[in-house]
């Protein structure tokens, strides 16, 4: 009783996810009062630079009473009011539609494979194969995973594979922490250097005038040592972690099993050369996953309705999941809308420039996590950012090689802990873990990789690199 006491306790002084973000909507509405309007010209919808110019802008009461959103074109611009927070939340819903489809059909491919009973199975068998060593199954998982994301791009897809890891987490007598803590920070840190990541590569590095995949050294030394620290810290908190594993008996996988396992393989090395051959982006691996789901029910032996209430199954468990991730669109939306987006561009590009090129370097990827509270997206805040900051870095002797390494290490980094990242807000709502929960285990990997980033720029930029 005592204990179910303190369990009550903590979840009532839990915040939810949803709260999180919904007063990082009202703080970004809040800024739109406070940050003066202004606008960069563009052609063809890319930023040019030195086109800077402030503008006019109605906030205060006038603008909290007013009874419709403000629009980019507005002129004046247009502070944040009342009615334009409330439509911010299906504006950014829609405005993260094809996300927000993809995580749902990944809970419902998920929902057939968990009805097929192959989950856990493979559960089993890896518990074999392993002895349940938690460190080999943490870390090793950790190592794969961040090898998909920093030479593939692969980050969204990641999601899928958050209910495997929690069951394995239960059977090994450990907290659902643990899911988030191998799969989000395999993540994080593989996209933090992007050695070949050919969606942030792909976007960043032409902007900079550099061509896409070069300067891959630097980029994979920096990969290297972050990956060993983020090893080494997820082995330290497991040390700490009371294991209870429990090594089912051996079994011999039934011949349904066996094809549904099959049918999972050969999906994900669809998955792998649809992301990496033919340039997939979520509306295809949306599409993937409902085909994968259909193939997995043929395989399994589901009926027709047994199939269609284990993907509706699993996709409810993905609600809130997709509603955060709309939720956390809705933060740029506003500031897009207000039209000061591009004065935070303007003041901290200003702010960076006529100094050494290691401080430039350093203020660079500052600049960069600032934005990526504002911008979560790393193709997006690219465009934005990438247009400004990479001539005002070549005056000061750093490259659009060391620029486009700013970028990346400073949306990597801020990504690992702002509540305006919805991939971060999707982790943990599919694994259910508190947000504070999470702060508490990732900021001291946090700050170490702040270290090694900073570090990194500024010596490739201080030896010319």
């Amino acid at each position: 009783m005592i204990e179910k006491a303190k369990s009550a306790k903590r979840r009532s002084l839990q915040l939810h996810p949803t709260l999180i973000v919904l007063a990082m909507l009202l703080i970004a509405a809040g800024l739109t009062h406070l940050i003066p309007a202004g606008k960069f010209g563009r052609h063809d919808k890319q930023i040019v630079a030195g086109s800077y110019h402030a503008m006019p802008k109605v906030n205060g009461l006038a603008a909290v009473l007013s009874t419709s959103a403000p629009s980019e074109t507005d002129s004046p611009a247009r502070a944040a009011g009342v009615v334009a927070i409330l439509k911010a939340i299906p504006a950014g819903m829609t405005l993260s539609s094809n996300l927000i489809f993809m995580v749902m059909f990944v809970g419902g491919t998920f929902g057939i494979l968990r009805a097929t009973g192959v989950i856990d199975a493979g559960v089993d068998r890896l518990l074999q194969l392993t002895s349940g060593n938690v460190y080999l199954l943490g870390c090793g998982l950790l190592l794969i995973l961040s090898c998909g994301s920093t030479f593939l791009g692969f980050s969204s897809e990641y999601v899928a594979i958050i209910p495997v890891v929690l069951e394995l987490a239960r059977r090994l007598g450990l907290p659902n922490i643990f899911a988030v803590a191998v799969v989000a920070t395999a993540d994080f840190i593989g996209y933090n250097a992007s050695v070949t990541n050919p969606i942030a590569l792909g976007v960043a590095q032409p902007l900079a005038g550099v061509s896409v995949f070069s300067g891959l050294l630097p980029r994979l030394a920096i990969f290297l040592i972050m990956l060993a620290l983020a090893l080494a810290y997820l082995a330290f908190f497991l040390r700490r972690l009371p294991k209870v594993a429990h090594i089912p008996a051996p079994m011999r996988l039934t011949l349904r099993q066996v094809c549904v396992l099959g049918t999972v393989v050969i999906g994900g090395a669809g998955l792998v050369a649809g992301t990496a051959i033919w340039s997939w982006h979520t509306p295809e691996l949306a599409s993937a996953f409902i085909g994968l789901g259909i193939l997995l029910a043929l395989a399994g032996g589901l009926s027709p309705t047994a199939a269609a209430d284990a993907f509706l199954e699993g996709m409810k468990g993905m609600l809130l999941p997709t509603f955060l991730i709309g939720l956390a669109g809705g933060i740029g939306i506003l500031l897009q809308s207000s039209q000061v987006l591009d004065s935070v561009v303007q003041g901290i590009a200003s702010l960076i420039a006529a100094h050494t090129p290691g401080l430039v370097a350093a203020g660079l990827m500052f600049a960069e996590m600032i934005f990526g509270i504002l911008i979560p997206s790393i193709s997006a805040k690219a465009a934005v950012s990438m247009p400004i900051m990479a001539p005002i870095a070549h005056l000061s002797g750093v490259s659009g090689q060391i620029s486009v390494t700013a970028l990346l290490l400073g949306s990597g980094v801020t990504n690992m802990i702002t509540p305006t990242n919805p991939l971060l807000l999707a982790f943990l709502a599919a694994a259910k873990v508190d947000f504070i929960e999470w702060l508490r285990f990732i900021a001291p990997l946090f700050i170490l990789c702040c270290g090694v980033g900073f570090a990194a720029v500024y010596l490739m930029a201080t030896l010319g690199a």
